[in-house]
């Protein structure tokens, strides 16, 4: 059992030592456990398919109270217990991250000083599903300035910072979540933030789309009365399009996932920094020379890779799609087939979305202490349940890494429970963050005030002008100077002076155009100058259902 006092090398060759004293009353969210981490069954949370859950039994994060926060009576210091947090006490320290974070966020600071008088969220009442820490806190703290009234869920099971959790309780959010949830818990909180006497949702902003799914399977009617989605990932836009291919989309939803700002800097950026920062705290492992394949040349499996070549490993890709495929060609990645390099490979990353990307097969041709790991939102990408059979043996080694060992001795290294790498095991960029969480909140701002009929039951992106916009509100950071169209200049381009600069079809998820010549009588004149930013969400989604049927038609 560790004491109060830890002791820290100062001079190595002199042997002098340190004592720090740590005070008790500083220590109580940073106490080491002193029992080994439960086990709690638990399941998938995606629902991408029918068959997407997988039974298993998952570890959590101990420490020294192992009451559950659903058996706790809390308290904040207004006297409203309408939340659930693991301890409403570590409330101070969750306040502080989310000052720091509040530095590295200048749009949404921006946002609350431009628009905070004209509260444009009044009357919103917003339920959000998403990861929760200090960048989620300065969003919804953000909405809450603008006049909504919020009450949030977590989308993942390990991404929850506890601290910031109780921050947000204290400051009388609606707050259910805490790190290491199990399947159980997750529906329970998401339950609690819908199922409210006397409120009912408006908007809903989501992450993976586990929260639209339920309200809309359990609460039809509250759906019905929904007035907008916001939806931010992959795996979330995917079932918004099944349900709208299906009929069934009864609300006008936003596709925030494929802007360009969430596209760009999310999944390219954020994930270039990040997947290092993911496996040096888990595996303390060395890149030089390590063999690595990335599954997947998207936008998030551009940034792993690049990370991983600069680091000096030796980088293979698989894709389907033969634009991503050739692009990772052109950008000196070598294209394979994952069973052509799984035995050989030091590190099996995925990034692409879907569902048994990595099955059985490949995990039993996996060389010795090959580590495994997920970068996707979906954590069906990775095959976990096929692990969980009696003759192999998991060895939990610390939080969220666990040693998987076949009879023959044979191991391999699973990050989070093939859950998302770097929002379960280290922290992402806040200031790419920052222009992800602005996208969401103008987002939502736009649906919200949008007028009947503006909007059908359909998935709409996000025009380039808003776009723009957001972008643009990050610029000064920088101290960066954007260069002004003349007058002849921009009627030489066809362009309005102030934008958008790019057209409604250019998609940046590809970094490419997309077929002009498929789409074009579907689309509005590129240079048709926007009214206004509150009046620009006007551009359909080519891809949306309504479209896809059109061609139909027509073909």
């Amino acid at each position: 059992m560790l004491s109060n006092k830890k002791k820290y090398i100062v001079n190595g060759n002199s042997g002098i030592k340190a004592q720090i004293q740590f005070a008790d009353q500083k220590q109580e969210f940073n106490k080491r456990p002193t029992k080994i981490g439960r086990r709690s069954l638990s399941r998938s949370i995606s629902q991408s398919s029918t068959d997407s859950y997988s039974s298993a039994a998952s570890y959590t994060d101990s420490s020294d109270d192992e009451t559950s926060p659903r058996d706790k009576q809390q308290k904040n210091s207004k006297g409203s217990s309408d939340f659930c947090v693991k301890n409403i006490k570590q409330a101070e320290f969750g306040r502080r991250e989310i000052e720091i974070a509040e530095q590295e966020m200048p749009a949404l600071m921006a946002l609350r000083k431009r628009a905070q008088g004209e509260k444009p969220l009044a009357g919103a009442k917003i339920v959000g599903c998403t990861h929760i820490t200090a960048q989620t806190a300065v969003l919804m703290e953000t909405l809450g300035a603008l006049g909504a009234q919020c009450r949030w869920a977590a989308c993942n099971i390990y991404s929850t910072l506890n601290e910031v959790a109780a921050a947000l309780a204290e400051s009388g959010f609606p707050v259910f979540a805490w790190k290491g949830e199990s399947e159980d818990d997750f529906w329970w909180c998401i339950d609690r933030c819908v199922n409210v006497e006397g409120w009912q949702p408006n908007m809903i902003l989501d992450d993976g789309g586990d929260l639209t799914h339920w309200i809309y399977k359990k609460y039809p009617n509250m759906f019905k009365k929904i007035k907008g989605i916001v939806e931010e990932s992959v795996t979330g836009v995917h079932r918004l399009y099944q349900l709208s291919k299906a009929g069934k989309l009864c609300v006008p939803a936003m596709n925030v996932n494929d802007s360009v700002t969430k596209q760009k800097f999310d999944n390219l950026y954020c994930c270039r920094e990040s997947i290092l920062d993911g496996l040096k705290r888990t595996t303390d492992m060395m890149f030089g020379g390590k063999q690595v394949v990335v599954c997947g040349y998207g936008e998030v499996g551009k940034g792993c890779c690049a990370a991983l070549k600069a680091m000096g490993s030796i980088v293979y890709v698989t894709e389907i799609d033969p634009i991503c495929a050739l692009q990772a060609c052109m950008d000196g990645f070598r294209l394979v087939k994952l069973n052509e390099v799984i035995r050989q490979v030091d590190i099996v990353i995925t990034c692409t979305g879907n569902k048994n990307v990595v099955t059985r097969e490949h995990l039993d041709r996996m060389k010795n202490s090959c580590i495994v790991c997920n970068m996707g939102h979906s954590n069906t990408e990775i095959d976990v349940a096929s692990l969980r059979t009696p003759e192999l043996t998991w060895e939990r080694v610390r939080s969220q890494v666990d040693h998987v060992i076949w009879p023959d001795g044979k191991r391999i290294v699973l990050l989070a429970e093939g859950r998302l790498l770097n929002l379960s095991c280290s922290t992402v960029p806040t200031f790419v963050l920052s222009i992800t969480a602005t996208t969401q909140a103008l987002a939502l701002i736009e649906l919200y005030n949008a007028p009947e009929g503006r909007y059908k039951q359909d998935v709409y992106l996000l025009p380039k002008k808003m776009d723009e916009y957001v972008a643009s509100l990050h610029l000064p950071t920088f101290d960066a100077h954007l260069t002004e169209l003349t007058d002849e200049q921009a009627k030489y381009l066809g362009l309005n002076k102030n934008g958008p600069f790019k057209p409604n079809y250019y998609r940046e998820i590809l970094g490419i155009f997309t077929d002009v010549k498929k789409h074009h009588k579907y689309l509005p004149s590129p240079s048709t100058p926007e009214k206004s930013l509150s009046t620009c969400c006007t551009f359909r989604d080519p891809m949306s259902s309504t479209i896809k049927k059109k061609e139909a038609q027509a073909s």
